[in-house]
């Protein structure tokens, strides 16, 4: 692990075993959970990704931020500017950036992508949830979200909502819902290699020009 800061928020950098500088790789943003929030970046390494993924060796450079505020949401601009800073590094392939989290960084992953959409090749939120009037943002984001179907901290139906709006507006999003889960829907994710084989599959397709979508709200207006 190589540990890193940039203003003022501190993020770790993992590289595959195999790493060689002059090659050019996937990368893989890891946004936690709300557990993990402060200023103890070690905190990061006991995080479930690290853990399951760890001896998998997956073929990914994986770059974890801390959030030292309430929540990502504080922390969005200096999101922004870390995946523009990532994306400019030697050995990054800038087509080929996914992102993941899991609860509140569920949360993080859905308003990032939506922020961002030109930087990201797919997205994995995981018992998450989005302003889903800003859906169409994701039409070439290739979406695979996850929830437990059982989650009572978190219920299904926000990562239902974000979904549904996605494929309404002519982008992809699947999700998969674990029926026995309660809120821990990131082992059984982490821990499958679909993930990440799905993951490689998809290259940067560039955003849309597109704004919010308030069809359901001008109904009302």
């Amino acid at each position: 692990m190589e540990f890193y800061n940039m203003e003022g928020m501190d993020y770790l950098i993992r590289k595959p075993s195999d790493f060689c500088p002059e090659r050019k790789y996937p990368v893989i943003l890891l946004l936690h959970g709300a557990g993990s929030r402060g200023r103890d970046i070690t905190m990061l390494l006991k995080n479930p990704f690290f853990l399951i993924t760890g001896p998998m060796d997956i073929p990914f450079v994986t770059v974890a931020p801390l959030c030292s505020e309430d929540s990502w949401f504080d922390m969005m601009e200096r999101l922004k500017r870390l995946v523009a800073h990532i994306a400019k590094l030697p050995y990054v392939d800038a087509d080929r950036i996914y992102m993941t989290g899991a609860s509140m960084g569920g949360y993080g992953v859905w308003q990032l992508a939506m922020s961002m959409p030109e930087r990201f090749a797919a997205i994995a939120p995981i018992c998450g949830g989005g302003v889903y009037v800003n859906a169409a943002r994701l039409m070439n984001v290739p979406v695979w979200a996850f929830h437990g179907g059982k989650d009572r901290l978190i219920l299904p139906e926000e990562s239902e909502k974000m979904c549904e709006r996605v494929n309404r507006l002519g982008g992809s999003a699947k999700l998969t819902i674990y029926p026995e889960n309660a809120h821990d829907a990131w082992s059984d994710t982490y821990s499958n290699p679909e993930l990440y084989a799905w993951f490689l599959s998809h290259t940067r397709a560039g955003a849309v020009t597109a704004g919010e979508d308030f069809s359901d709200e001008k109904k009302f207006g």
